[in-house]
């Protein structure tokens, strides 16, 4: 039996199908006996994977096949969203968690003071704008089964155009819906999560990936020897090679762009990715895995598209490329590949189908139905649970019309776009829900004014730019409006709105749409006010991740009677979902008023149910007295500002004790380093000074006791007495002038003086000394004048400091210094540099520190320390920082060793006297 056979395609289809189910009540039966299989990241990641649809497997090929990379846009746009994922996705869970949200209409209705007008506004949206996207799915199932059954003759390029009862898309969206009933119906409680279904998607997402990467690697490695090979003969193509480059991505730069974007926000407001990212979320930890484990996915679903899109231009497959990943396996005489591959398609279809009905079902009982029925008051009467039962029996017709809508769609539109372009349209449609989404999590100015029309102007603009076009491309409307526009209105053209042509036709959809979207969200928003419930909606979803508000919820200043409230939940959710409800509470009289806390639990069942709306207008229908007191709604908004506040005030607190703390650390290691200064510091100074005085104190004695010395040799020593008495007085000046800098006390006489003639004096003074030492000293005083103000004796110390320290840290076989004075800016600089080793940038501040001296070592022999007490160079900074100086370290720029760098302000000119 040949394996394309139409009776063995459908007998393997059904099977799978029927597989699926078999998962999905597995998965069901254990969550029911507390044994989930569903708790794991890797699983919650594959659940993601449901947005690789139908036209993913085969979308995607074709689009690549036509317009290169430009394929790939779809797919990082969610890439760049998972990013965001730890962030937003994990704020929407933990909302939906605490409120009971089912759906995105929900989330939306629910954020804007629980508006059931919001709500179903978002649902007739996401109706309408998702049908194309089930099209797309109805088309790709019954296009690749008749390329499977007929190739060659059925290569994908055109569909059946008999009556519906003939037409085979029909009786394949009406199979798909009575499994879909039976796969996501068998429960009211839609927050009670399908886990069966989540687990069947996760297994669906492993078959399409498999499929796809089978005939990859069949096209890659099988028909050809290699990527290289693939490769070798796409360059010899010119025409191919056009289509691997970026210009072949419609509409350019600005098409690249946004597109991504289109994907970005698409991929937030899809109602089926809300659903297995947000509702079906059982542990937000999750989300931390897949933020990175779904991009992986898209990458490896994604790694064989261009190869496959290539190669079946290369055979000239023929037909429409979207088939490429069936023709090629076909064309090549594969048996089971194709079936695998048709399965792997099916797989993806169903997938999304399933979850995307289930979640359009909901939002259209929830926000649509339930809704007009409490206005109406035309809700049946029956016995406990008689209406949930009811309820149940709307969202499987929901199912039943949803899916005749994507028939109908793809027998009237479809044929005009391939699988992408219909995709496309559903994505712009869902990019609508976006705004509303995001800056509701986090501006809590937003109301539901301007949601509203927000939502309404995108939506029409979308439907105006995108939605209308298709069905006059496709016959069923005067095309003449594409081109001049309604009633020769040129700026109203649909694919030139406001004269804005070259775009591609997405892009300058999505542009409008958002335009029209955001503006009158955040305009209206800015001028008119919200309820009270809507502040505190607010409060509530931007401040989501604040533990506080965790456990908010709304409170009802009425009495609300335990009977009243336990018959209210018995007659919608029947007796057993009461139980649970009351079960917690100890005092079960029917007569005595429900506590607050047994409210919101009533309500949150409620809206698992019915949706937030409808929940919240049953619970104020049992609720005696006021249904909404004002302050407390408001008084929620205050603890939440109070507790930011405080939050805020703590964490600021916080972060000034640990810069305090780091600031005492640091002074504590530096008090311990001075205290370990001071005591090198007293130790020197004590053996500078004992060692003057000890010399004094021999010579003296020698003096004394042995009177008949020469005279040459008493003279010799009384020179010496007389050398080392001056030697004492000047460490103890320097000890005095150092007491007098730290305390301000400081003596100067400033005056004006010309720091060359000044300079010259310093040098004469050492040049001898620095002489003997064998040390060669070279000057250069490029300036004749240099008026400045200052201290001449102090000044002059200065120098001669400088040039006494540069001697002694100069090289110790040729020894070398020079001193250069130069005009700099405003002032004049006096530099003094040596050839010794230099100075380590960690210690050129250090060594103004006044109980530091440096010790250099040469080839890991310590260098003797230099005569001196390490005051000199503290000293004369303080002297120059007093006359409005500065003094530094820097490396020398002539003879390569340290440099010592003096900046003095020239002095003011002199005002002229008038006799």
């Amino acid at each position: 039996m040949s394996l394309r056979g139409e009776w063995t395609v459908l007998g393997v289809a059904f099977g799978y199908l029927a597989l699926l189910f078999v998962i999905a009540a597995w998965g069901d039966r254990r969550a029911e006996r507390g044994r989930s299989i569903i708790g794991s990241p890797t699983i919650y990641a594959l659940s993601i994977a449901v947005y690789c649809t139908a036209w993913t497997f085969y979308g995607s090929v074709g689009r690549a096949a036509e317009t290169g990379p430009s394929f790939l846009l779809i797919y990082l746009g969610p890439t760049l969203a998972m990013l965001l994922a730890p962030f937003v996705t994990r704020k929407m869970v933990r909302i939906a968690r605490a409120q009971r949200l089912t759906s995105i209409a929900d989330f939306i209705s629910a954020r804007y003071g629980k508006s059931s007008g919001l709500g179903a506004l978002v649902a007739l949206i996401a109706l309408i704008g998702i049908t194309p996207y089930i099209a797309l799915q109805l088309k790709a199932i019954t296009v690749s089964h008749a390329v499977l059954v007929g190739y060659p003759e059925a290569t994908g390029g055109g569909a059946e155009s008999a009556a519906f009862w003939a037409d085979k898309s029909f009786w394949v969206a009406l199979v798909l819906a009575v499994f879909i009933i039976l796969f996501g119906t068998r429960h009211l409680d839609a927050s009670e999560r399908h886990e069966g279904m989540v687990a069947a998607i996760a297994f669906e997402s492993l078959i399409k990936l498999t499929a796809f990467l089978a005939v990859g690697v069949f096209t890659v490695f099988a028909l050809y020897r290699g990527p290289g090979d693939l490769f070798a003969r796409v360059g010899d193509s010119p025409a191919l090679l056009e289509v691997l480059g970026l210009a072949a991505v419609p509409g350019g730069a600005l098409g690249w762009v946004g597109t991504l974007a289109l994907a970005f926000l698409a991929f937030l407001g899809l109602p089926r990715q809300f659903q297995v990212m947000v509702v079906e979320n059982v542990d937000e930890r999750h989300i931390t895995r897949a933020a990175w484990l779904f991009p992986l996915y898209l990458l490896a679903i994604n790694l064989f598209v261009l190869p496959i899109a290539l190669a079946g231009l290369l055979e000239g497959s023929g037909g429409d490329p979207d088939g490429f990943v069936l023709t090629l396996p076909l064309a090549a005489g594969a048996e089971g590949l194709p079936l695998l591959v048709f399965i792997g398609g099916l797989s993806a279809a169903t997938g999304m189908m399933i979850v995307e009905t289930i979640a359009l079902s909901t939002m259209v009982s929830n926000q649509l139905v339930m809704p007009l029925l409490l206005r109406t008051r035309r809700l049946p009467r029956g016995g406990r649970g008689a209406l949930a039962g009811w309820v149940l029996g709307v969202r499987r017709l929901a199912i039943l019309a949803i899916l005749l809508l994507g028939y109908g769609y793809h027998a009237l539109v479809g044929d005009a776009y391939s699988l992408v372009t219909i995709g496309l349209v559903s994505f712009a449609a869902a990019a609508q829900f976006t705004p509303a989404l995001l800056i509701g999590l986090y501006w809590r100015g937003a109301n539901r004014l301007g949601a509203g029309l927000g939502l309404a102007a995108g939506f029409a603009v979308w439907a105006w730019t995108l939605l209308i076009p298709g069905f006059a491309q496709s016959g069923w409307l005067d095309a003449g409006f594409l081109a001049d526009g309604p009633f020769g209105v040129d700026w109203l053209r649909p694919y030139a709105l406001f004269g804005l042509e070259g775009w591609d036709i997405y892009t300058h959809a999505l542009l409008w749409s958002l335009i029209a979207n955001v503006g009158l969200l955040v305009g209206v928003s800015l001028f008119t006010r919200q309820s009270p419930l809507e502040q505190t909606q607010a409060a509530l979803f931007t401040e989501a991740l604040h533990p506080r508000l965790d456990q908010a919820s709304m409170g009802h200043a009425g009495d609300t009677p335990r009977g009243e409230l336990r018959a209210l939940l018995e007659r919608y959710l029947g007796a057993a979902t009461a139980a649970r409800v009351f079960a917690e509470e100890p005092d079960q009289e029917a007569d005595r008023p429900a506590s607050a806390a047994l409210v919101a639990r009533a309500e949150r069942a409620l809206a698992g149910a019915l949706g937030s709306a409808s929940a919240r207008v049953l619970i104020d229908s049992v609720v005696r007295g006021e249904a909404l007191d004002l302050p407390a709604l408001l008084s929620v908004l205050d603890t939440t500002s109070e507790t930011l506040e405080m939050n805020r005030r703590l964490a600021q607190k916080s972060r000034e004790l640990e810069r305090a703390g780091e600031a005492l650390r640091d002074a504590n290691d530096r008090l311990r380093e001075l205290d370990r200064l001071k005591d090198e510091f007293v130790a020197m100074v004590s053996h500078e000074l004992r060692t003057p005085l000890t010399s004094i104190r021999a010579f003296a004695e020698i003096l004394r006791d042995h009177r008949d010395l020469p005279d040459d040799k008493r003279e010799h020593f009384l020179e010496v007495v007389v050398r080392e008495s001056q030697r004492l007085s000047r460490l103890i000046e320097e000890i005095l002038d150092l007491a007098r800098l730290e305390s301000g006390r400081l003596t100067l006489q400033p005056e004006r003086l010309d720091l060359a003639e000044l300079t010259q004096r310093g040098i004469e003074a050492v040049q001898r000394p620095l002489e003997a030492r064998g040390v060669s000293l070279d000057t250069a005083l490029e300036v004749d004048a240099a008026p400045v103000i200052g201290d001449p004796d102090r000044l002059e110390q200065v120098i001669i400091n400088l040039l006494d320290n540069a001697g002694k840290f100069a090289d110790d076989t040729d020894p070398r210094v020079r001193l250069a004075l130069i005009r700099h800016k405003r002032g004049f600089r006096l530099a003094v540099e040596d050839n010794g080793p230099g100075i380590a940038e960690v210690e050129r501040e250090r060594v103004f520190e006044k109980f530091h001296q440096i010790q250099h070592q040469d080839d890991g022999a310590p260098r003797a320390r230099p005569r001196g007490s390490g005051l000199g160079l503290p000293i004369s900074r303080g002297i120059v920082a007093h006359l409005g100086g500065r003094l530094w370290v820097e490396d020398a720029p002539t003879l390569g060793g340290a440099c010592l760098v003096m900046e003095l302000p020239e002095a003011p000119a002199m005002s002229p006297t008038h006799d």
